[in-house]
């Protein structure tokens, strides 16, 4: 069986990119590697930076899933890592309770911050498809409670709350009691589409 061992990256060295096989875990030791993903507006996303100590969840997820990675790993700086051939990293899994104590706390902190990215990222969506909600019931006033729009468009009130109350601070809408009146539907309209 292969041995763990030394790798060093040099600075905007692909680690692992879309589609390949995960063949070993590793452990930075030294440097940053950069995690990110294209979205389907063709924008990079970053999830997550890999830095001295810590190790990737993707990979640890392609290794317990036997799955192939899904975004791209770039080294930041110049990077040294522990490379854990995918045989001993099983070996080590189903032997080593401190090893694998070690891997299930890595991903389980890094899991929560990608979390926290999902929560962020479909939230700076609210306002383009709130944005287009509201443009789409422009001809008279939106008589439905922040709730109920909250529950039309998968989000929490309180989201829906904060940005009637930024887009009327903008002059897009109005809040009325129970009615909210489009000010600026083709303002809204706009933001809807990204522009």
């Amino acid at each position: 069986m292969a041995a763990a061992r030394q790798v060093a990256l040099r600075r905007g060295q692909g680690v692992f990119q879309p589609g390949q096989a995960c063949a070993a875990f590793l452990v930075v030791t030294a440097g940053t590697v950069k995690v990110s993903t294209v979205t389907s507006s063709g924008r990079e996303l970053l999830l997550y930076r890999v830095g001295a100590g810590e190790t990737c969840v993707l990979t640890t997820a392609c290794l317990l899933a036997e799955a192939d990675y899904d975004a791209e790993g770039v080294t930041e700086t110049d990077v040294t890592a522990l490379a854990i051939p995918k045989p001993l990293f099983e070996e080590l899994m189903a032997l080593s309770p401190a090893f694998r104590r070690f891997v299930f706390s890595s991903y389980g902190v890094r899991l929560r911050e990608l979390i926290g990215l999902v929560q962020e990222v479909s939230q700076r969506q609210v306002d383009r498809r709130l944005a287009r909600f509201l443009a789409e019931r422009a001809a008279g006033p939106v008589e439905l409670t922040h709730q109920e729009i909250a529950a039309e468009l998968g989000t929490a009130r309180e989201v829906v709350s904060r940005l009637l109350k930024q887009f009327a601070s903008e002059g897009l809408v109005e809040i009325e009691r129970r009615n909210i009146i489009v000010a600026a539907p083709e303002r809204l309209a706009r933001i809807a589409e990204g522009v």
